[in-house]
């Protein structure tokens, strides 16, 4: 059949050819060039600046490893397989985790003098981590991850040499992968030599998926990476599942148990019994790993049970409020002081935060050999959160309160059975000014961690931050345990940030302290505090000179309620008043408080070093702007009113206060002011942008904008959707997405762990965004988490945040 008008062939070939044409430019003018960029010179440098080594000290106190960290991994490494299994993150080739960081150097020094030694023998390609001193400070046990498993390696000190103790494969996939039994033998979770090949997935389904809930509440808050098929908990089984093994320290080995779900193993202080806990079927796909079945026995080390402590069942019912547990002996530990004696704690209100109860927990301790009645320790009437022990005369039991944020310490007697508890400490956590300081820790005799004591007992040192109207100004202090009295030993001054991080030598007062200013690079020093000598043990280098100029300021000023707020100021290096307002970035990350009064109070310190971090505003100074960081944005809500029930009015408040001060101070420019944050922050500029007219761009990275996807609770909300559905719908930007008129940068990791922020909620919120024809651009980064690893990921990063501060900040008309 012929066509009136048909064209001929050439010209029809013609015509598609412009055609293709036409519909690739338009196609290239629409949609953005999907490759990795690099942002400027500036920021790629300060993106590579190295991280500064780690320090790890002996029991002994007589030397520290520096532990240096590579750079950020490439783009492949993030990119290896990886597994999502109830909570977990595995490397299937690895059997250990798919997201570590790991230490590529180990450097030996001498405490007394600083001097260096030498190690050989360390593997050439290093990726060491699960550093491990042994309790006589002669041995560092440590695992160095290659393509195919992780192995068991040994560091002597004394001679500076590392070897590899064993061919056995490590199992790192779930909880600790070894401990030291003693100073020559360590107990190992190895993957079984015979235990064949991964599961394979079926192709053709056996039927359907089916969870069923016979009227029983179980709420869930909003999990990643949970269970979703029976393939799944095969394949979860199979990476989890380890054999228990005793390794020397020169590589003999022995079983001692068939393979199971080990989720720890841990030697009793004499190294007479383990504390074995596994997990057990049935598992949830609602909740994670860690509220599975979980089963605790104490086992000889011959692998024979001697005791059963607890099989707690599936936690999948745990209540929404905060401080809600499970029920049952939970916390399961061996006493730090004592050969062999477990202690625990138990819920007496159900587990369940909001109901009515005298007590909401006790602790109770079991001794070897197991055979009688637990002894109970104490009642408490807020919700256990942890114990510090000494010996038979002293242990720090503390407990809290999430509605009034009250904190308890109290005194016990672990030796003396029938004594009365001891309140010392009564505050709320949120004051921070109240604060007397952590407890500081030695090793004992059985190379655990114990509280430091002097005058027999009598006296604790406490290190802290020093809050105050001024700032953060570390101190040391001595508490005596009987007249509760205080007694400075040593407190910073300006212009330095210096705190206590060990007492090496309690009857000599010599202390490793960690020292910085504004311009000084954080370094180790040994301080002589009867003697009031300053010794310099490390020398790191200044991480970014080419910012070592920066001006800092701490900043305080008024919300429009009287609020006191605080945020820390940074302007580029050369800046002068005459220059005139700069282009500025805010960042910032909102927080609930129950008081006014601690919502108020001065946070960090003026004389702290400017760490130019590559996940913060900070490496924005190197191209002009004025970063205004962790401005406070604190939401209050008190007595009986919820912190959220005003989100939005105090949120707009503080950032119009903010940008007040800013341009009060001739620093900001009203007309170039952009707000940036992560996760919880990335939640806060999405409000911003839709609640004010403050800012000219929003930079959300990471965030959850539909609170309705996290219908049971998100960060300190514990109360449902169905209970307050008017406040969940008006904290939600993705319900007023129709009100954002500014420009706003989504940048999200396509495999994030956080919980409740999943992707989706950037990928509907921008769908949402460009339905009303808001400017944004969503920037989804392959294979990265909640927080971003890849160098291709990070220098992305950066070169969005860079190209949109530009466009609609710096050079916005």
């Amino acid at each position: 059949m012929i066509f009136k008008n048909q064209l001929s062939l050439p010209k029809a070939i013609t015509l598609c050819f412009a055609l293709l044409i036409f519909s690739v430019s338009t196609l290239t003018a629409q949609e953005p060039e999907q490759t990795y960029k690099l942002p400027p010179q500036e920021l790629i440098d300060i993106a590579d600046t190295p991280f500064t080594p780690r320090m790890s000290i002996s029991p002994d106190n007589e030397y520290y490893l520096l532990l240096e960290y590579p750079g950020f991994p490439s783009i492949e490494e993030v990119s290896q397989p990886e597994l999502r299994l109830a909570g977990l993150r595995i490397n299937p080739r690895t059997n250990g985790p798919s997201r570590s960081w790991y230490n590529d150097s180990i450097v030996i020094n001498k405490i007394s003098d600083g001097s260096e030694r030498e190690i050989t023998g360390l593997p050439e390609k290093r990726h060491i981590s699960n550093i491990n001193w042994s309790s006589d400070s002669k041995k560092v046990a440590f695992t160095n991850t290659t393509s195919d498993g992780l192995y068991l390696w040994m560091l002597d000190v004394d001679k500076g040499i590392a070897v590899k103790v064993s061919d056995l494969k490590i199992n790192d996939a779930y909880g600790d992968p070894f401990h030291w039994i003693d100073n020559k033998t360590l107990i190992c979770k190895i993957i079984s030599e015979n235990r064949g090949e991964a599961p394979e997935k079926q192709l053709v389904p056996v039927g359907p998926i089916i969870q069923e809930n016979l009227g029983s509440k179980k709420p869930a808050r909003t999990y990643q990476d949970l269970l979703k098929n029976e393939y799944d908990e095969s394949v979860f089984e199979y990476y989890t599942t380890s054999q228990l093994a005793i390794i020397t320290i020169d590589g003999k080995a022995s079983l001692l148990s068939s393979p199971d779900i080990f989720s720890d193993a841990i030697p009793s202080p004499d190294g007479r019994y383990l504390l074995i806990e596994t997990l057990h079927k049935p598992y949830s796909y609602t909740v994670p790993m860690y509220r599975f079945p979980l089963k605790s026995e104490v086992w000889d080390l011959d692998g024979n049970p001697v005791a059963n402590i607890a099989d707690l069942p599936l936690a999948d019912n745990i209540p929404v409020p905060y401080g809600s547990t499970r029920t049952g002996r939970r916390s399961i530990s061996w006493r730090a002081d004592a050969k062999a004696t477990l202690y625990w704690t138990e819920a007496l209100d159900d587990g369940d935060a909001g109901k009515e109860s005298e007590f909401r927990d006790e602790v109770f301790t079991f001794s070897a050999p197991f055979n009688g009645d637990p002894i109970s320790l104490i009642k408490l009437n807020l919700r256990y959160s942890g114990v510090m022990w000494g010996d038979d005369k002293l242990a720090l039991v503390s407990s809290f309160w999430w509605k009034t944020r009250q904190v308890k310490t109290w005194r016990v007697m672990p030796g003396k059975t029938g004594s009365t508890p001891e309140l010392i400490i009564d505050r709320s956590y949120e004051d921070r000014y109240s604060d007397p300081g952590r407890p500081l820790m030695t090793e004992s005799k059985y190379g655990t961690r114990v509280l430091l004591t002097a005058d027999n007992g009598k006296t604790l040192f406490l290190s802290g931050d020093g809050a105050s109207p001024e700032g953060d100004i570390p101190f040391l202090n001595e508490f005596d345990l009987k007249t509760k009295e205080t007694k400075k030993l040593f407190q910073s001054e300006a212009p330095y940030y210096e705190y206590a991080v060990r007492l090496i030598n309690a009857k000599k007062r010599l202390v490793l302290t960690r020292r910085e200013s504004v311009t000084e690079q954080p370094n180790y020093y040994i301080r002589n505090l009867k003697k009031d000598e300053l010794t310099q043990l490390t020398n790191f280098p200044h991480p970014t000179p080419q910012l070592k100029d920066v001006m800092k300021e701490q900043i305080r000023y008024e919300r429009a309620d009287g609020l006191k707020l605080t945020g820390t100021l940074y302007l580029p290096p050369g800046y002068k008043p005459e220059d005139g307002t700069l282009p500025v970035l805010m960042w910032a990350y909102p927080q609930e408080y129950k008081s006014a009064d601690a919502a108020g109070q001065v946070t960090d310190s003026p004389y702290r070093f400017v760490r130019v971090g590559r996940y913060s505003a900070k490496p924005f100074l190197s191209m002009g702007y004025a970063i205004l960081d962790d401005p406070s944005m604190p939401i209050v809500g008190e007595g009986d009113v919820e912190p959220n029930d005003t989100y939005i009015d105090q949120l707009v408040s503080s950032a119009q206060a903010a940008v007040d001060e800013l341009v009060r101070r001739g620093v900001g420019d009203p007309k170039r002011m952009a707000v940036g944050g992560h996760s919880y922050g990335a939640f806060m500029v999405a409000n911003l942008l839709a609640h004010s007219d403050l800012f000219q761009l929003g930079i959300a990275r990471s965030g959850a904008y539909n609170r309705s996807l996290t219908p049971f609770g998100f960060q300190s909300e514990d109360r449902t959707f169905w209970e307050a559905p008017e406040v969940y719908f008006a904290m939600s930007p993705f319900m007023h997405a129709d009100k954002v008129d500014e420009p706003i940068l989504l940048i999200h990791g396509e495999a994030d762990n956080n919980s409740g922020t999943y992707p989706l909620q950037s990928e509907r919120f921008y769908a949402a965004l460009k339905g009303h024809g808001a400017t944004a651009r969503l920037v989804m980064l392959p294979n990265e988490s909640h927080g971003y690893r890849g160098r291709a990921s990070v220098m992305h990063c950066l070169f969005e945040m860079n190209d949109w501060l530009d466009k609609y900040v710096k050079n916005a008309e």
